[in-house]
Formats: C-alpha cells, structure tokens, sequence
C-alpha cells in the first residue's frame, strides 16, 4: 500500500487512529520514533510556531512548504489542516487541495466555519456544495487525498449543537466527504449519537472532559486529534523552564 491507501486503511480499524499532531519536522521526526502511525499539521500549533495567529493568517506558501520538508524527512502518513481552504473561491480551494497533495499530503480537513474576527458557520447546504466540488475534483484528478470534514457547531458552542450537526453529518456524507471530524464535543451520548449519524469514521479533538481512548473506542470513534493542545504544553514547558534558568542562575534544571 501506499501512503494515502495506508492512512485511509488505518480509520477502518477497531481501535481508533491517534493523530500526533505537529508543527515541524522535529515534531513529526518526535511522533515517528514514539512508534505513531500518521501525524497531521495542526493549524494552531503552525501559525503559533510562525508568529501569526490561527485563522489563515500564516501565508499558504509556508503551509505548503513546511508540508514537503515534513513529507521528505519522515515516513508516516500526514494530513494537513487547511482550514477553509485558504480561498474564499472554489477554484482557489481546488487548487490549494492540489498543492497540498503536490507537497506531500495525503489528507485533509477542511472546515465549514469562515475565519475572522469572529468564526462564522456557513450555510449547511452551500458547504456542502463545497465538499461535492472537492470530492469530484479528487476523483477526477486521482488525487490521494482523504478528505476530512471539520464540523464546527460544538466548537462554536451552539445550543443545538448535536442536531446541527448531525444534520450536516448527512449533507457531507452524501457529497463525498471520506470522514467528519467534530472538535470540543465530549459528552459520551453526544459522540454516540454523531457515531450513529453517520457511516464515515468519527474525528474527535483533545478537549479536558474527553473520555478515555478505550470508552471512545467502544462508542465507535476512529479517529483521535490532538489540536494544538501539545504545542501548547510542550511552550508551557519551555516558559517555565526558561523562568527556573533566570530564577536559579544555573543550568542544572536542564539536567535533572
């Protein structure tokens, strides 16, 4: 098998697939040698790690060409945050997706909120639209890429949350989309009844009430993302170390 055949193979397992989710290639070399089996560029964690905040802001060629010298340097399967496409046209979308699988990718997730000041959710019907677009183009094109759906009525907190997105469950799948991903859902009988929604793997995201691997795995999730939440702890880390540095005048606390 090849790459893409390989990761698209690894969410029809039992057990979940657990993304590391990375940044750079030292992070990705980091995932591969703790024996992961596929990586994705978290957003956040790339944008941050750049100087530019999360929403699109980090140029699409920076994107592009952290995505090839990841590619070059490991051998796991990677898949790649784009966000909303980095284009507020289709064919910009389209030709982003190619980019992407020119660099390296064989993934994606793609969004259906808009970036800004405040994160907007577009219209279930006009997104979807989107996703049949890219589908085809995949298709067509031949391109390996799976197609990751990103779902965000949780992340937005909606009232309706669950039923929004099952409704749009239903709309992505029926355009093509290969997976969903939900970030910030939690709740056991929320993730269970998205499960049920839907015949496509279930994404989930690294959030504090999380259930455990194994509960998630029993309510049919198979797929689990980190986000940028280890980015996040791997600079606290950093901070708090620089800070014991400066308070202990010595080096000894990068030895212990």
């Amino acid at each position: 098998m090849n790459s893409f055949e390989t990761f698209k193979h690894l969410h029809k397992n039992s057990s979940p697939l657990l993304i590391g989710n990375v940044w750079d290639v030292k992070s990705a070399e980091t995932f591969q040698s703790a024996g992961y089996r596929a990586i994705g560029i978290s957003s956040q964690a790339i944008s941050n790690a750049l100087g530019y905040p999360d929403g699109e802001n980090l140029p699409f060629e920076e994107l592009l060409r952290i995505t090839k010298r990841i590619t070059e340097a490991v051998n796991l399967p990677l898949t790649v945050d784009m966000e909303a496409g980095y284009s507020r046209n289709l064919d910009g979308i389209l030709k982003n997706i190619e980019k992407l699988h020119e660099s390296g990718a064989v993934g994606i997730n793609l969004e259906d909120t808009l970036p800004g000041e405040k994160r907007t959710l577009t219209s279930a019907v006009s997104f979807a639209g989107t996703v049949a677009a890219a589908a085809r183009h995949i298709r067509q094109k031949r391109l390996g890429i799976f197609l990751n759906i990103r779902t965000d009525a949780f992340l937005l907190g909606l009232p309706n949350a669950l039923e929004e997105t099952q409704n749009r469950i239903k709309l992505y799948q029926d355009a093509g989309a290969d997976g969903i991903f939900v970030p910030c859902i939690t709740n056991s009988g929320d993730i269970e009844a998205v499960v049920k929604a839907t015949s496509l793997p279930i994404n989930v995201m690294c959030m504090p009430d999380l259930p455990g691997f194994k509960e998630l795995e029993s309510l049919g999730v198979k797929r689990i993302s980190m986000g940028g939440f280890l980015f996040n702890k791997v600079y606290d880390y950093a901070g708090a170390l620089a800070r014991k540095i400066s308070a202990e005048q010595g080096f000894t606390s990068i030895f212990s």
